[in-house]
């Protein structure tokens, strides 16, 4: 059963090199927000009202917390089985939609806008997770997750291999960024925009985190290395902080995996928050982003940090 910790610092907080310890507030602890649902994923966070949205995917719809109050309620149903949710340089929503096998936008007015359903004539798999450059373009992942049976979406056959692709915002032409990976999964960019990191969520043996070197167009990466390696972990969604720490949804199959992994820009683990379940996906919110939202199996969790989310993340 969940209990918050009574005493400072939180052993939650777990420091694995001393570098995490600057990145921790030795006053501040995890706390359990929402609990409740069936498989959280993809926060977002709205600054201008104050609240979190995150996808209850198998439930089929979009929840929302509200900073001032702690209300939770339901923002939409059905949600077309979303899964992850970044938003847009104008701050409109942006999701993933397993049931539509799309990218959408949600307008200024509730409307829906499809950003992207398909490639080359033929359907997506199942958008997973999307993050927004800061040129308005629109980056995110398609792997099958989402066609696999009836619990997070509709069963179906792939026609396209998991591609990670990119959305101009001017156009609205997709291209193919980062082709055949085996279960592309989360995303970002370094806070400078000029490394692109992706999950590679079913490598064999071991999942592992790429890095890619953004070209001088902004539009196409290159060089792609392994940043690092996740072993039997499973790890999900990620974002970075304004230090170049990436910030991992980690977990399944141990209880010593389940929660957030911290890693350095060098490619070194440095920290790990511990939780009661796997963290599926976590983004950065509060009145100075310096509020970690994480999105586990059944809760959603909350820890302040001693650094801020980037932009756009």
């Amino acid at each position: 059963m969940w209990q918050q910790s009574e005493r400072y610092p939180d052993p939650r907080i777990q420091i694995i090199d001393s570098e995490f310890e600057a990145f921790c507030l030795p006053l501040a602890a995890v706390e359990r927000i929402a609990t409740g649902f069936r498989w959280c994923e993809g926060p977002v966070w709205f600054g201008d009202g104050r609240y979190l949205l995150w996808s209850d995917i198998p439930n089929n719809r979009i929840m929302k917390w509200e900073e001032e109050t702690g209300t939770v309620s339901v923002f939409r149903k059905p949600s077309n089985f979303a899964n992850g949710h970044t938003r847009d340089r104008q701050g409109r929503l942006i999701s993933c939609e397993h049931g539509g096998r799309r990218v959408t936008r949600t307008e200024y007015d509730g409307s829906l806008t499809v950003v992207l359903d398909s490639h080359d004539g033929k359907p997506l798999n199942s958008p997973n997770d999307v993050v927004v450059k800061s040129d308005g373009s629109i980056w995110f992942t398609d792997p099958i997750f989402g066609i696999l049976g009836y619990y997070e979406g509709y069963p179906a056959e792939p026609q396209l291999p998991q591609h990670v692709y990119r959305v101009d915002a001017e156009t609205g032409e997709a291209s193919v960024v980062a082709a055949d990976v085996a279960g592309p999964n989360g995303l970002c960019f370094s806070p400078d925009e000029r490394s692109f990191y992706l999950i590679e969520s079913r490598g064999v043996p071991n999942r592992r985190i790429w890095v890619y070197d953004v070209a001088d167009d902004g539009r196409t990466i290159e060089n792609g290395r392994v940043f690092f390696d996740a072993g039997v972990g499973t790890i999900d969604g990620m974002r970075c902080d304004v230090h170049g720490n990436l910030w991992c949804g980690w977990g399944m199959g141990s209880e010593e995996l389940d929660g957030v992994m911290v890693i350095s820009p060098r490619g070194k683990l440095i920290g790990r928050i511990a939780l009661p379940e796997r963290c599926a996906n976590l983004c950065f919110g509060g009145l100075q982003r310096n509020r970690l939202f994480m999105a586990a199996c059944q809760s959603v969790y909350a820890l302040y940090v001693n650094t801020q989310g980037v932009a756009g993340g």
